[in-house]
């Protein structure tokens, strides 16, 4: 496979790897006091996260030139393109427990660590299988192909988080009180200690995004394989879905189709893919990361034209 590599020494890991977790803690201090995030700290959140990540990519061209920076722009931007799906499960989420508004900020918080988690697992992994069995490359196009199918026609099933097997072995595990302890994942009732409704909330999120953690990381490998590019566009981009959600969940209904443009995102990346492994080889950078932008243009523009004069949800959160 002809792909794009450079070394990074173990300091450049630690680096990038303490950056994040400043802005972790940074994000974790300025909302210590459980409240309800307003549209206009949620706006100027994201624009921080937004112009973090973009300024990473600035560093990777001073350090690395041109094409390790669009490569890294086009993983950052199919990744946040992807995020914005996970917006609909979280509220969906939140909606079918009835979680209050002053706790999600906590519950996402510790489902971003998790999804970090995950994710650097399966880049690690899908990576090393690309490298070593070429044929990894069909099979992660294939049902990179299958996600965008499924995506595009499956939408408005509706999705059901008490029946997630991950939660339902929780509850049968871990003793359960079904309600809410104010911020409290756990709480003693008559000396026992138990989960609260907020922890199986917070489960039932980790849960689903397991299943965006493997579409993302893996429409991220059909653009590059360097493991360290596809951390850091994946870190970057989720870095910032916490506020996402609250700019986005009272808008939903305005992106009506933008899961096409998804569809098509994940499906291009698993044709990408397949691709890498035939004689065309890889597609050229520029015209991915021109894929990329236009589709998410197009779909947004779309939706919102679509739904122009729809009121917002504001139900959802």
């Amino acid at each position: 496979m002809n792909e794009l590599s450079f070394a990074v020494p173990l300091w450049g890991w630690a680096v990038v790897t303490g950056v994040i977790g400043v802005m972790l803690v940074v994000d974790l201090i300025a909302h210590r006091e459980e409240h309800v995030i307003g549209f206009r700290e949620a706006v100027l959140w994201s624009a921080l996260w937004i112009a973090i990540g973009l300024g990473f990519g600035l560093i990777l061209w001073v350090w690395q030139g041109g094409e390790t920076a669009s490569t890294y722009y086009a993983g950052y931007l199919i990744e946040k393109a992807l995020s914005i799906d996970n917006v609909f499960v979280f509220a969906l989420v939140f909606s079918f427990f009835a979680v209050p508004d002053a706790y999600q900020h906590k519950v996402l918080f510790w489902g971003v660590l998790g999804a970090l988690a995950a994710r650097l697992v399966f880049i690690f992994v899908g990576a090393e299988l690309l490298q070593i069995f070429f044929w990894t490359a069909y099979l992660f196009g294939a049902f990179l192909i299958w996600t965008g199918w499924k995506m595009a026609v499956s939408k408005d099933q509706e999705v059901h988080p008490d029946r997630n097997p991950v939660v339902r072995l929780v509850k049968k595990i871990i003793p359960t009180d079904p309600r809410f302890h104010g911020g409290a994942f756990f709480v003693r009732v008559n000396g026992r200690r138990v989960a609260t409704l907020l922890f199986v909330a917070l489960v039932a999120i980790e849960a689903t995004d397991l299943v965006f953690a493997v579409d993302s990381v893996a429409a991220v490998l059909a653009i590059t394989t360097d493991t360290f590019l596809v951390w850091t566009a994946n870190a970057f981009a989720v870095l910032g879905l916490r506020s996402l959600y609250f700019c986005l969940a009272g808008l939903l209904r305005r992106f009506a189709y933008l899961h096409y443009g998804l569809a098509v995102l994940l499906a291009f990346a698993g044709v990408k893919l397949i691709l890498s492994e035939t004689p065309v080889g890889k597609l050229p950078i520029p015209l991915t990361l021109g894929v990329i932008a236009a589709t998410i243009a197009v779909s947004i523009v779309w939706s919102l034209l679509a739904t122009r004069g729809r009121e917002t949800d504001s139900t959802v959160g």
